[in-house]
């Protein structure tokens, strides 16, 4: 009798599109819609369908991921997707919060904003939204790179609930070579990071 290898995970990073939907479908479909159906779809323009069902805001993303207007790094942990950062350009993400204390403070608009992270209950609090943030960077670079601004939580060094780190933390960012630039809301702020093709 033989012993048996251990069994290593390793992370694989792919990019939201028809061929991965199935996969962005059932993490989904694992957690409610995620956040009371939302499917990832708040960040995108307003519409008729976007927030009036889980049915529809799944419908909604459906439509948009095989329009090429929906952008994510899908994290896999085989075939199983895991986790996710959703990323794109201003015009495809538009509806961030504390939009009239964003506009004042703005310079000029990035090339992408990351708007939302996921990770599955059994996977948190194991690095993978470091994963999906890497991922997303990485598919952005391979897109011809550009300015990349994110709006996650500053919590100050407390604990928080990860149901509310939809954007990620500061520190998450900084780990990542991030620069703040400036404090959105009461506990959000805006940084950026130069993304080289």
């Amino acid at each position: 009798m033989t012993e048996a290898e251990p069994i290593v995970s390793e992370y694989t990073i792919k990019p939201l599109g028809a061929d991965t939907w199935g996969a962005f479908a059932a993490l989904a479909e694992r957690h409610n819609g995620v956040w009371n159906g939302c499917w990832c779809t708040w960040f995108h323009p307003a519409c008729a369908e976007r927030g009036q069902s889980a049915e529809g805001n799944r419908a909604l993303k459906e439509r948009l991921v095989n329009e090429g207007r929906a952008h994510a790094a899908l994290v896999f942990d085989g075939d199983v997707a895991v986790a996710w950062c959703e990323y794109g350009p201003p015009e495809e993400l538009p509806s961030i919060y504390h939009r009239k204390e964003y506009d004042a403070g703005l310079d000029r608009l990035p090339d992408y904003r990351l708007t939302c992270f996921f990770v599955d209950k059994s996977y948190r609090s194991r690095g993978v939204a470091g994963v999906a943030l890497r991922g997303a960077l990485d598919l952005i670079a391979q897109a011809g790179g550009g300015v990349v601004e994110a709006y996650p939580q500053d919590t100050g060094g407390k604990k928080i609930s990860a149901s509310f780190l939809y954007n990620g933390t500061r520190s998450l960012f900084e780990q990542a070579g991030f620069d703040y630039d400036r404090q959105k809301g009461k506990n959000h702020c805006v940084m950026s990071k130069t993304v080289v093709p």
